[in-house]
């Protein structure tokens, strides 16, 4: 990651920041802190988010960050399954589920996007290798 010295700097990691506090504000300010399981799934799933991006980040290396980018974006997928369970088990309102759908998927695609960059990286970095 020679353009980014931390994990923090990149827009992605801060982007699951944001995704991880606006699901702890749904965890404390709503009967969601009473559902204790879906309480606690959703807060590890939400906090997995940026957690893997910090993780693969700091393992130094485009392969095993694609590897934990790909954990993250499925964190974020069990996030969403969360947000639709607090939903029905009426925990949020229709317009927080559909704020905070709008914006997991937003991250989803943010992800998606970095690890195709990061694939692509690693596809002129082999040309190179072997043009040599």
């Amino acid at each position: 990651m020679a353009h980014h010295s931390s994990f923090e700097s990149l827009e992605v990691y801060k982007e699951a920041s944001l995704f991880c506090d606006n699901i702890w504000d749904i965890i404390i300010n709503t009967s969601l802190k009473s559902d204790y399981k879906l309480r606690e799934q959703i807060n590890g799933s939400s906090g997995s988010v940026m957690d893997n991006i910090a993780e693969g980040f700091g393992r130094g290396g485009n392969k095993e960050f694609i590897m934990f980018l790909g954990f993250s974006r499925g964190s974020c997928c069990e996030t969403k399954a969360q947000l639709l369970r607090c939903f029905k088990r009426n925990h949020i309102n229709e317009t927080t589920f559909k704020k905070l759908d709008t914006q997991a998927e937003d991250l989803i695609n943010q992800l998606s996007k970095f690890i195709n960059y990061l694939k692509t990286q690693i596809a002129r970095a082999l040309n190179s290798i072997e043009c040599e």
